[in-house]
């Protein structure tokens, strides 16, 4: 009856120390993409703009795209980025990415969707922003 017993507390302080390492396996895993859209800011004068971002989640995250109306920045003439992409940004941090745009593309008045793209081809966005009069 003892033996019994004792098997009986053995095996289930075995499973409890299973499904913690199990547990701790598997947090390591999960490391979610959060992005945050902080602010987009309209320089019509120096032909950029500006996209503010920071990373909310728990693990870095690969920026592959920046997208104006569903439209990659990459499509609109002459106009690069900067960092450039793809760019890794570490959890907790925040970067400014500015568009530089050889033709202005933006009509004043009009509401514009910016939307990040990362590696893992999460999306964060649309941050609208109207564009200046």
């Amino acid at each position: 009856m003892v033996a019994a017993i004792i098997l009986i507390a053995v095996t289930v302080a075995v499973s409890i120390a299973v499904v913690a390492w199990m547990g701790t396996l598997t947090i390591g895993f999960m490391g979610a993409e959060q992005l945050k859209i902080i602010n987009v800011t309209y320089n019509e004068n120096e032909g950029k703009v500006i996209i503010k971002v920071t990373n909310t989640g728990s693990s870095l995250v690969t920026i592959t795209d920046i997208r104006i109306d569903g439209i990659s920045y990459e499509d609109y003439n002459n106009t690069s980025v900067n960092p450039p992409l793809p760019y890794d940004l570490k959890k907790g941090l925040s970067e400014k990415f500015i568009i530089q745009f050889g033709s202005w593309p933006f009509k004043s008045g009009v509401s514009y969707g910016f939307t990040v793209i990362t590696s893992k081809g999460d999306t964060f966005g649309p941050y609208m922003k109207l564009a200046p009069s």
